[in-house]
Formats: C-alpha cells, structure tokens, sequence
C-alpha cells in the first residue's frame, strides 16, 4: 500500500493554558483601571449634585420673578416643611414663603432630591434657605453649597449665590475642602 500524505487539520479553539493568560491580563488591567474609574464616577456625582442644584436654585428665583413675591428654596427632612439645618444632603423643596413663618405657603412648587447618598451637601455659611426676592435679588441670603463625596475630601465642588441672585457653579477652595473634611 502506498503512503498516502495525510492532511492534517489544525486545531481550532484556544488551549486551556491561552484561556488562562487572557483572563489573567483582563484581571490585571482591572486592577489598574479600576481606581480611575471610581474617580471618574465621584466626579459625575459631583457635577450631577452641583447642575441640579443649580437648576434648583434658578428655580426659585424665577418663580420669585414670576409671582412678584419672595420665593424660598430649603432642605427639607419630611418632604412638606423647610428644615431647620444647615445640611442640605437631603431633599429640597421650592415655593413661596408664607408671610408670617419663614415656611413654604401651601404645597411647595418643587421637590428634588439629591441625586446621590454619597455626597454631603452643606451650606458654609450655616445658612438653612436661600430666599429669592421679587426682583430675582437674594439679598442678605447669599451662601455658598458645599458638596463633598463621602469617603473622597480631596474634591468638592461649590454651588454661590450672590446677593444680587446670581446662582453660579465653581470648584471647592482650599478652606471649603477641609470644611468637607471636617462633616
């Protein structure tokens, strides 16, 4: 019989051992990108605190503007009353104040909430609302919104209010970083 040459097939598919290397560099390359990208996710949390604050805010001056009265904007603890803290990590409520009560007159405009558990939002200057005037002025309520990520103080990002009204994004200064530290 003669010799026939045999074809020969090659594998396909990938050996135990290629399997093996490639999940051993994915996790690798895990490891390293992992710290970046929880960075990166804090620092979307931040951004989103700050915008929705500041849409919060601008809220409250225009409904102020509108309905020629004094418009507030508050944290509140139960979701119908302005709280009496300087914490503003909660939910927020908008409406018009009630002449007599430094409250919300009937049934607030707006309720937001704050957009993550992570992150502290505190007033730097204790200040416990923001009252916008008729005119859109929040005079002898400016303040300045701190907003911190729990467990990272390294970053903050701050929320001003001037006392004309003008409501305005910014980064953390150095004496607003440790007031994070020390919440």
């Amino acid at each position: 019989m003669p010799n026939r040459p045999t074809c020969r097939i090659p594998p396909r598919g990938t050996t135990l051992v290629e399997q093996i290397l490639v999940v051993a560099i994915a996790a690798v390359l895990a490891c390293i990108g992992l710290p970046s990208l929880r960075r990166l996710a804090a620092s979307g949390e931040l951004r989103q605190a700050q915008t929705e604050l500041i849409a919060v805010l601008n809220h409250a001056r225009t409904l102020a503007v509108q309905a020629g009265r004094v418009a507030l904007a508050c944290p509140t603890r139960d979701g119908a009353h302005c709280s009496d803290e300087a914490d503003w990590g909660g939910d927020w409520l908008v409406g018009l104040r009630g002449e007599r009560s430094g409250q919300l007159e009937g049934a607030p405009g707006l309720r937001r909430s704050n957009p993550s558990r992570q992150l502290r939002i505190r007033s730097a200057q204790g200040r416990r609302s923001v009252q916008f005037q008729p005119d859109g002025s929040a005079g002898g309520s400016n303040v300045t919104l701190l907003i911190c990520h729990r467990g990272d103080d390294s970053r903050a990002l701050s929320v001003k209010v001037s006392n004309a009204g003008r409501v305005r994004g910014d980064k953390g200064t150095p004496a607003e970083l440790r007031l994070c530290g020390s919440g």
